[in-house]
């Protein structure tokens, strides 16, 4: 089992930046792909950040690219996300998965664990 703990959500103004965090323990997730997802309100879960396990290759939807980097530490067990230049549509609370898939999964089902999320509200 793995176990995930987000860290770091908060209240930023538009254009500033925050960096999350997601600590694993129970079993080392340097095998892992791990992925960063989030949700607003009345909205479904979606993708935004993951990366791979090996060589740490990352991949990020359309509407973070260039804003938000996605980054890991296998000595840590944690993996990170600094989000910069935040937007207002960037609130939603934030949640931490891993999968041990090689290529990271794009959708939210295909993870096997789950951070509770930490929540991220940028104002405008």
């Amino acid at each position: 089992q793995v176990q995930l703990v987000e860290s770091g959500g908060g209240l930023v103004q538009a254009g500033g930046s925050l960096r999350l965090s997601c600590a694993a323990s129970g079993r080392t997730v340097s095998n892992y792909a791990m992925g960063w997802f989030r949700q607003a309100p009345g909205k479904e879960r979606e993708f935004v950040a993951a990366i791979r396990w090996r060589g740490g290759s990352t991949y990020y939807s359309d509407s973070v690219k260039g804003r938000f980097t996605i980054s890991r530490d296998n000595a840590k067990n944690t993996v990170y996300l600094q989000m910069n230049s935040l937007k207002p549509e960037d609130t939603a609370v934030y949640y931490c998965a891993a999968d041990p898939s090689i290529i990271p999964p794009r959708m939210a089902y295909e993870y096997d664990y789950w951070g509770q999320g930490t929540q991220v509200t940028v104002s405008s």
